[in-house]
């Protein structure tokens, strides 16, 4: 058996003519890896090629959706682009000191621009980032960069667990800690590197995340963001809604592990629009 076969075997969480998920761990790359393998890679030495419909990052986990002829990958993208597709993230994050406590339900709402060295960027001062009382994050009034291109971005959370208020700092071994916080994240928009940078530039950045933390990376530590739950419309018209559950080591950040299903299920739905 090949590592294609072997990592397919364990990790299929839908499948059908025109569409395939899997459950991508972290630390392997969905495509274009310079210095090792990917997914695409991997499945074109194994004779069966696939086609990445979106990506998500290397050291991100969790459902990654292919098609499995170029023929089906056209609609399968155009409901991306559409924003048909239900897209919801599990965010282990920690809190810089003075960052503002989280709300039950909150929203980021921060344009982004790509800065220095290619890297994505909140496209405003930090200075100039406001927080109101319905728990949404955005620019003052004017002060969005007009020299850069910029993208309006939004992205909805949900606090799902939490340890006590009480700010402590991280050892860099993923070990339990009070302060981490469990969140359900839904990209409103679909731009790269969105949550990981809302977050961060909120106050409270992902564990282990090499674009604002890279001492703890280095340490080994994983970076705790998972493509959690991912629905969308099969070339036969039904709504799939596939859900990937995060391996062991996901959950031993958080004082209490993993959540209850109830829990979880009360975030999803938390995040879910009216009506």
């Amino acid at each position: 058996m090949n590592l294609w076969s072997e990592l397919r075997a364990g990790a299929v969480l839908f499948e059908d003519d025109a569409a395939l998920v899997l459950n991508k761990p972290a630390g392997v790359s969905v495509m274009g890896e310079r210095h090792g393998t990917d997914l695409v890679r991997l499945a074109e030495e194994a004779g069966e090629p696939v086609f990445p419909v979106h990506r998500i990052d290397k050291n991100t986990s969790g459902a990654i959706l292919f098609a499995k002829e170029l023929r089906h990958h056209g609609d399968l993208t155009r409901q991306f682009n559409r924003r048909t597709v239900e897209k919801v993230y599990l965010a282990v994050i920690t809190a810089d000191a003075d960052a503002a406590p989280l709300p039950l339900v909150g929203v980021i709402d921060l344009p982004l621009s790509v800065g220095r060295k290619n890297r994505v960027r909140v496209a405003g001062n930090r200075a100039d980032i406001g927080y109101d009382a319905a728990g949404r994050w955005s620019l003052t009034a004017g002060s969005e960069f007009g020299h850069v291109k910029t993208y309006p971005s939004q992205s909805r959370f949900t606090t799902v667990a939490a340890g006590p208020d009480a700010v402590t700092t991280d050892s860099g071994t993923g070990a339990a800690d009070p302060a981490h916080r469990l969140l359900a994240v839904a990209p409103l928009t679909g731009r790269r590197h969105q949550i990981r940078v809302h977050l961060a530039w909120v106050g409270h950045p992902i564990l282990g995340d090499p674009l604002f933390d890279r001492a703890v990376a280095a340490n080994g530590l994983r970076t705790y963001l998972h493509a959690w739950r991912l629905g969308f419309d099969t070339a036969d018209g039904k709504r799939v809604d596939v859900t990937a559950t995060p391996d062991a080591d996901f959950w031993q950040p958080l004082p209490g592990g993993a959540p209850a299903a109830a829990e979880l299920d009360q975030a999803h739905q938390r995040l879910r629009p009216a009506g």
